[in-house]
């Protein structure tokens, strides 16, 4: 329910803060006093379009503040989603700036278009004369009766049943295309996987083969330098060993003459076997390097079928075997395909089956909730002074080409409200009513009909009265009252019939201050009351007559509202149990 509402630098409102009261909030005012701005900055908080224009002039920002109290649990489990504060409280708030760096809060924390608009659909719904929203959407009708009729819970159970049928169906399709391709693909898979078998690879062998490329191309080259080092080591005059024989002896009579020189003839023949085992090792290396046109041509070819086949199937050789192990898998596969698909289908006609069954009692339900909101909706609207009107709740079962039930994820029904209010015209959707008057009664019928289901705590019906007067006026004042016995109900109106019935009752009023129009709202108590009323009655000229009729008129809406059976006592006169959300 709407506490407390704070607008500031908004269109001609410098300032506004108010505070709402439970059961029928009025605001009435002369035309172009503001009523509609206040509206259009409630509609920023349920996620509207925000524009720089709606600033006031002169201010750099504008901001709309909203206090909740919150009884709805889905508000508080959505809050809870979404890792937002959960309190009994609820703060929204909007600021919009010149510099584009629009603000959004919920208690206290920064949050997005997309959240404010999830949360405040359990909070507030505006029903403007050409804004009824889900009431005159036929996409939304068959929830409504759904909601109406309590059958959420068994159409729940068939959408769940419903879900796993499209899973096994679109399984079935990616099946049978499999399966009509499956011999060129299965000869695909054979091939490639005899391919990669025939091709004989190796773990690393790429590896080894590119190493001994680099031998072969470089055989001479290896030759020279090895032998060339041979040379030096050992086989040349005055190589490096026949020196190292001269240097042992030098320093074996070094040793002879001086006990202390740190180096012994055992040092020396150490270093020697070393060197000579080093030369030997080149020896023996000189005989393996040789020069193998042949082989390097064969190398090459080898690399370039791995190649080949690494272009194909994988860019390593580890990613060739992976693949390789998928079309093994693939062909085991395939081989069980057919069993596969018969499974399958045997599996989804069942299910099918089940489904039919669950939407045609579904189905059966909902046409007897629709008989029982027919003539609920028929009587509200026959109240309200148009006693010639019909409602129907229309049922078109959807068929195929050999008139079977088509199946969707609500059932087999297609439904769409159609409504006539004169004698001999022929029924209509709720879209197409061509007056706002009829419309709006249309709506708040439903609206009354519905209000045990609405899952929102506060409904705003923005001149609700289009188009009516007289005592049509002073029905739908008692309907909205019935309203607002399920929820608190903000009511913009210029009838006198209908403000008589307000629990609380504010007046829009425009003043100029300093040059400066402004826009503000006062809560009337008393004789301010009656004299808004008078006002709403007299026009220009108020007599003592007219604020006479005044007190009677708010007198005689009191005594209605006392005598009334309230709503809440007998949730509905229809009697269809259950407690579905309608939003």
């Amino acid at each position: 329910m709407l506490r407390e509402l704070t607008i500031r630098h908004f269109a001609i409102i410098d300032e506004l803060r108010s505070s709402f009261t439970e059961g029928l909030n009025i605001i009435s005012g002369e035309t172009g006093a503001g009523k509609s701005i206040i509206i259009g900055a409630v509609s920023l908080l349920l996620g509207d379009r925000a524009s720089s224009d709606l600033i006031r002039s002169s201010e750099d920002s504008a901001e709309v503040e909203a206090l909740f109290d919150v009884e709805n649990g889905t508000v508080k489990e959505t809050l809870q989603s979404m890792d937002l504060p959960v309190e009994n409280e609820l703060l929204l708030r909007r600021v919009i700036s010149r510099s584009g760096k629009n603000r959004i809060y919920i208690n206290g924390r920064p949050a997005t278009v997309n959240m404010l608009s999830v949360v405040s659909e359990f909070l507030v719904n505006i029903c403007g004369q050409h804004e009824h929203q889900v009431l005159i959407d036929a996409a939304s009708h068959i929830d409504i009766l759904d909601e109406f009729g309590d059958l959420m819970p068994p159409r729940s159970s068939y959408a769940l049943l419903f879900r796993e049928y499209q899973a096994l169906k679109k399984r079935l399709g990616e099946l049978t295309a499999l399966n009509a391709e499956k011999k060129s693909r299965e000869e695909l898979l054979r091939f490639q996987f005899q391919e990669i078998e025939a091709a004989g690879l190796t773990p690393g062998e790429d590896t080894l083969l590119r190493d001994e490329k680099k031998v072969l191309a470089n055989a001479k080259r290896l030759e020279e330098l090895a032998g060339e080092a041979f040379d030096i080591l050992y086989a040349s005059e005055g190589a490096v060993l026949e020196r190292l024989d001269r240097v042992s002896a030098a320093l074996g009579e070094v040793r002879s003459i001086d006990g202390s020189f740190p180096l012994s003839v055992e040092d020396m023949e150490s270093t020697r076997y070393s060197l000579e085992d080093a030369a030997l090792t080149i020896r023996d290396y000189l005989k393996r390097v040789v020069s193998d046109p042949g082989r390097l041509e064969v190398i090459d070819e080898r690399l370039e079928s791995i190649g080949r086949m690494k272009r194909k199937y994988g860019v390593t050789i580890e990613a060739i075997f992976e693949k390789k192990g998928t079309l093994e898998r693939e062909l085991r596969n395939m081989a069980s395909l057919e069993e596969e698909l018969m499974s399958l289908a045997s599996e989804i006609s069942s299910m099918e089956k089940m489904l039919v069954t669950k939407a045609e009692e579904l189905s059966l339900q909902r046409r007897a909730a629709a008989k029982v909101l027919t003539e609920a909706v028929e009587k509200e609207i026959r109240s309200m002074k148009m006693e010639n009107a019909v409602f129907e709740v229309l049922f078109r079962p959807a068929a195929d080409e050999a008139g079977g039930p088509v199946l969707h994820e609500k059932g087999t029904d297609d439904i769409e409200f159609y409504l006539t209010t004169n004698p001999g015209e022929s029924m209509k959707p709720l879209n197409r009513i061509a007056s706002g008057g009829e419309l709006s009664r249309i709506v708040l019928a439903m609206k009354k009909v519905l209000a045990g289901t609405a899952s929102v705590g506060t409904v705003v019906f923005d001149e609700v009265d289009s188009g009516i007067g007289g005592a049509a006026a002073e029905v739908v004042g008692e309907k909205l009252k019935d309203v607002s016995h399920h929820h608190q109900v903000i009511c913009i109106t210029h009838l006198p019939q209908i403000a008589c019935f307000g629990d609380s009752h504010f007046r829009v009023s425009k003043e100029v201050h300093g040059g400066r129009t402004q826009t503000r709202m006062d809560r009337l108590r008393g004789d301010e009351r009656i004299e808004e009323i008078t006002r709403m009655l007299g026009g220009v000229e108020i007599t003592e007559k007219t604020r006479a009729h005044a007190v009677e008129m708010l007198r005689n809406a009191g005594k209605r509202s006392r005598t009334a059976t309230p709503a809440a006592k007998g949730r509905r006169e229809h009697e269809v149990p259950g407690d579905g959300a309608q939003r």
